[in-house]
């Protein structure tokens, strides 16, 4: 009995181990969904910067303003007296304070009718008006149901059930989930030149961050692939992860840029003038090496990394061309430890180093150049839409659905960070009548 228990002992200690092994989201790149049990948070990249909760002095404030010209104006006069009852009409009353309550008034759609009339000239000739660009159907839905209809599904994550509900419930209008993706499909048709335009100066910028996640349609994995820079952000979709993918969106990569990513090949592979690796990716694998092996190399690693953004921080953009002590030591320090013995290492550390001297010169790219990130954090904010997506509607249903999808959010995302809003963009391409 008692080997028995010895021996079981010594199964769950060996399950407490593989448990301990297993990467999670917090000690390499798998995502948070794939956490099969929830680890803690003391192992987020992110230090405590020893400020107190919520806004910080000096922080300006938002709050809501009266306007100057309100819509409406209800005037509360008293017209008898509270103290003695006298009647108090003629009397020049005087303005003593003032309040505005800011509402939606109901919704209710409007219906424009076109009418073309006819004139007969006293030539004979019978004259016959013409109805406007855009409407072609004895009765159809204006710009700004389709601009909405872009906006909620691709700005908001709205799938068509709950567009058609909203549209019926809220904006009085019967929508069926076919005209829901008949305006996605021409809407994607407008802003194609658009999109085009966002791939033009990606190819030919300075900086391009590149990532791709999986995806599901209609049960079969596809994938987004992101490029994306401080201005612009492009989006495809695919049905592989290849690097065929990148061949037939930038078939001569990126001539004038660094390209930032993690280690994955398909990027890597990628012709720039150089590479950047992600140094977010691999503080996370350093994070899970060391607490796996408490690997010294590890954890000099990670110090080294950490005092390279430190410097980063510290550099003036004007003083990059110029020698930085503390860069040349860290280069030095860097080159030691991938050139060190690896030998007693375990064998995930030892892999990990492995790839990190197969990419030395991809690894402080960022201390050379101001426009260059250490991390590539911005392509991996250009995706997380996607999964946001996924969550709310499940899986993309057809290849159009996906890549109108892929198309619009990247004329959203860019418009966002040229101080363009969501809904404006959309009612915008709308308005413009770009692709007709």
């Amino acid at each position: 009995m008692v080997q028995v228990l010895i021996q079981r002992v010594e199964e769950l200690e060996e399950e407490i181990r593989q448990l301990r092994q297993q990467k999670n989201s917090n000690n390499s790149s798998i995502p948070p969904s794939k956490d099969e049990n929830r680890p803690t948070k003391n192992h987020s990249l992110r230090y405590k910067s020893g400020k107190s909760t919520g806004g910080q002095k000096g922080h300006k404030g938002k709050t809501l303003k009266m306007v100057n010209h309100p819509d409406q104006i209800i005037r509360h006069v008293p017209d008898q007296c509270e103290h003695c009852g006298k009647d108090l009409s003629g009397i020049q009353e005087v303005l003593q304070d003032r309040r505005q309550v800011v509402d939606i008034p109901p919704i209710s759609p409007t219906y424009t009718e076109h009418q073309v009339h006819s004139k007969q000239c006293i030539c004979g000739h019978i004259n016959r008006g013409i109805f406007p660009v855009g409407v072609e159907n004895h009765i159809q839905y204006g710009s700004n149901v389709e601009s909405m209809v872009a906006y909620l599904n691709v700005g908001q994550y709205l799938p068509y059930g709950r567009m058609q509900s909203m549209f019926h419930d809220v904006f009085n209008i019967p929508l069926s989930q076919g005209s829901i993706y008949n305006m996605l499909e021409r809407f994607s048709h407008r802003i194609a030149p658009m999109y085009e335009q966002i791939k033009k100066e990606i190819e030919q910028s300075n900086i391009v961050g590149g990532d791709e996640t999986g995806v599901k349609v209609n049960g079969s994995k596809w994938w987004f692939w992101t490029w994306q820079n401080p201005r612009n952000t492009f989006i495809a979709a695919s049905d592989n992860r290849a690097y065929q993918t990148i061949e037939q969106h930038f078939p001569t990569g990126f001539k004038k840029a660094h390209l930032v990513s993690d280690c994955y090949s398909a990027h890597l592979k990628t012709p720039s003038v150089a590479h950047q690796l992600c140094t977010s990716h691999l503080l996370r694998d350093l994070n899970y090496l060391i607490e796996l092996t408490q690997s010294a190399k590890a954890v000099r690693m990670k110090l080294l990394l950490t005092d390279a953004l430190h410097l980063k921080r510290k550099i003036p953009d004007s003083e990059y061309h110029r020698s930085w002590e503390e860069r040349s030591f860290i280069h030095k320090e860097l080159d030691g430890l991938l050139a060190s013995d690896m030998q007693l290492e375990h064998k995930k550390v030892r892999t990990f180093f492995k790839r990190l001297v197969k990419n030395r010169k991809h690894i402080l790219e960022f201390l050379y150049y101001s426009y260059v990130p250490p991390d590539n954090n911005g392509s991996e904010r250009a995706i997380r839409n996607a999964k946001v997506k996924q969550k709310v509607s499940t899986q993309f249903k057809s290849r159009s659905g996906i890549v109108n999808y892929a198309m619009i959010r990247s004329v959203f995302d860019t418009c966002a960070k040229r101080g363009i809003g969501i809904f404006e963009t959309s009612r915008l391409a709308m308005a413009s009548g770009v692709g007709e």
